[in-house]
């Protein structure tokens, strides 16, 4: 999709596609073990208490 080795500059190109330049640079991370856990944890509390907010979520992973 984008060469930077092209005539044309890596702004440039990523204007002609329609996207930002900054995900041109973007290297996505991978998620560790514990962070996982705990967006499982939120999902099965929300799916539990779907009423519940932020601040009620936070009380119930205590």
């Amino acid at each position: 999709m984008i060469d930077p080795t092209a005539k044309l500059s890596v702004s440039r190109q990523a204007i002609v596609l329609g996207i930002s330049r900054g995900s041109v640079y973007y290297k996505p991370r991978p998620v560790s073990d514990a962070d996982l856990k705990l967006m499982h944890r939120i999902d099965k509390l929300h799916m539990e208490f779907p009423f519940a907010g932020s601040r009620m979520l936070q009380g119930l992973l205590v």
